[in-house]
């Protein structure tokens, strides 16, 4: 064969204990495990690395990924490689570029500039998913998965009014989100603190979650609050999961802001009284404290009414915008949680105009003291100036609650990694390896297997594919050699952009993406699809891979 990764220690994507074997590389495929012990000949190969002292385990899947438009400008995608990252899962909370017509495309771009760019490099020849998914397949550094955006389809179908859809309406956007689903997309994910999404009612998204149930995939949601009712947003969203009969996936599921410190075990108990109940359900998280999002995402939802544009022009407008500051400060925005802006927690970490470089960095508060205005004034300014583009960092994590949700039986790793900015969270490039140093070895919050689970088999049995997520005969070659002595993230919130230290090899589609800690030109990544046809009962268990084995 190809290639044998002979001696390391196999963890094998399930919680059972690693063990050490050679593991034969054959046509893109895993040949064969030849565990210690095992009857038979060691398996030899054209090629023999040897990897005692290394672990050896499925490639990390990313959950919440925003890569959609760094996979196509960015061939070497160093960010996500060198982590170990062989799929991300894309069109995330709500907001991403299919399917769209030319006028949605353009709103879209500029709404969530601060997530991805404004895209100028990148030359959008497609409009529909699967014209997505078919660039992505033209080579890309690693797999990718697709979400139906909610909000896309309903600013292409509604627009960005603060209105519920009329029938005619809905059934519009059930098309969408069924063409979608035939042409490769997982799921469905809904940003219900963005614009346009959040102006969709519960019953909106059951009726399109219907459609999702019946194709197998699972929906997604940024849900209305992770600050002040935040407990009941998820349980408005475990509703609408037992209402349409959808698999639910809890994105970066955590509860923060000062009103919920400690609560973790309350959203546990809730989430396992609904897995009880039989609730299909899973959740993600990163292993960080701050959050990551636009300044723009702050503003109360009435001001964003209309689109960037409109949102604009209601921030150019003293009256308008004084209103738009009292519900910031005083009343607690939708678009903040329900929590009113503490500027001592916003950190400006990315901005589009050069101009306003010098903002980066800093707290709104501490740019405020030292040009002796208002912190509304200097957010006033950057939202203007920087046309929405800004994006902040926001201190208001709690690790009791990190930790507690990550050891829970339905978790999985996603970055929520933005990679745009001077100092973006650097999540972007450490999640990953920073969940095996900190929380493995040094914290020991998980086992390393349990860990690897949470990275690979857990996640691959959500995306229900059946050749991904394990290492065992027959599945894709997507794997990952690391030291578990000296894996950790070098990324830091001084310098996000540094690459881990202690992962030598990553493998997309049996070939080295990574190679003795360096970058290779592979580009093996293609889109990963569903299978286009409905069917009766939906589900997202990957077949041949059980429930127990995947937890």
């Amino acid at each position: 064969m190809e290639l044998v990764l002979r001696g390391a220690r196999v963890a094998d994507g399930t919680p059972a204990p690693a063990r050490r074997a050679d593991v034969g590389v054959d046509g893109g495929r895993i040949a064969v495990v030849h565990r210690e012990g095992d009857p038979g000949p060691r398996p030899g190969a054209q090629r023999v690395l040897e990897a005692d002292g290394l672990v050896l385990a499925p490639g990390f899947i990313d959950m919440h990924a925003h890569s959609d438009l760094a996979l196509l400008r960015d061939p070497a995608h160093v960010a996500k490689v060198a982590q170990g990252v062989t799929l991300e899962v894309l069109g995330q909370d709500g907001l991403s570029y299919a399917p769209v017509d030319d006028r949605t495309l353009t709103r879209v771009r500029q709404a969530i500039t601060g997530w991805n760019g404004d895209g100028s490099d990148v030359g959008f020849d497609w409009r529909t998913v699967g014209e997505y998914l078919d660039r992505l397949d033209r080579g890309t550094a690693v797999n990718a998965a697709y979400l139906v955006p909610h909000g896309t389809v309903r600013a292409m179908v509604v627009g960005w009014e603060a209105r519920p859809a009329t029938d005619g309406e809905l059934e519009k956007m059930r098309r969408l989100v069924a063409e979608g689903l035939e042409q490769g997309a997982v799921g469905m994910s809904s940003g219900l603190t963005y614009t346009p999404g959040m102006y969709a009612p519960d019953a909106e998204l059951t009726e399109l979650c219907r459609v999702v149930a019946s194709y197998g995939g699972y929906h997604c949601p940024h849900h209305r609050s992770y600050g002040a009712g935040a407990l009941e947003a998820y349980a408005q969203m475990i509703e609408v999961a037992r209402a349409s009969g959808c698999a639910l996936h809890l994105a970066h599921a955590t509860v923060n802001f000062s009103v919920n410190a400690g609560r973790a075990p309350e959203l546990l108990a809730l989430l396992d009284a609904a897995l009880d109940e039989g609730v299909d359900l899973t959740l993600d998280s990163y292993p960080y404290l701050p959050g990551c999002t636009t300044l723009a995402a702050l503003l109360p939802s009435w001001a964003a009414e209309g689109g960037p544009g409109a949102a604009l022009a209601r921030l150019r407008d003293p009256a308008v915008c004084a209103r738009i500051r009292y519900a910031m400060e005083t009343e607690g925005s939708d678009g903040c949680h329900g929590v009113p802006v503490d500027w001592d927690t916003v950190e400006v970490s990315g901005v589009t105009d050069p101009a306003l470089a010098g903002y980066v960095g800093r707290t709104i508060a501490r740019s405020a003291a030292g040009r002796g205005e208002e912190p509304f004034a200097v957010a006033r300014r950057l939202l203007l100036q920087d046309r929405l583009g800004t994006t902040v960092l926001q201190h208001v994590g709690h690790e009791e609650n990190v930790r507690a949700i990550m050891r829970h039986r339905a978790h999985t790793g996603g970055s929520d990694g933005i990679l745009v900015g001077g100092r973006p969270h650097p999540r972007a490039w450490g999640t990953f390896p920073h969940y095996l140093g900190r929380y493995v070895r040094e914290s020991g919050v998980l086992s390393l297997e349990e860990c690897v689970a949470h990275l690979t088999g857990r996640p691959a049995a959500r995306l229900r594919l059946p050749d991904r997520g394990l290492v065992r005969e027959g599945y894709h070659a997507d794997l990952v050699l690391f030291d578990p002595e000296t894996v950790a993230a070098g990324a830091t919130f001084e310098a996000p952009r540094t690459p881990p230290s202690g992962i030598p090899h990553v493998l997309v589609g049996g070939r080295f993406a990574v190679e003795d800690g360096r970058r290779t030109d592979v580009l093996a990544g293609r889109s990963v699809r569903r299978g286009a046809r409905p069917s009766a009962g939906g589900g997202c268990r990957a077949p041949g891979v059980s429930r127990q084995e995947a937890l």
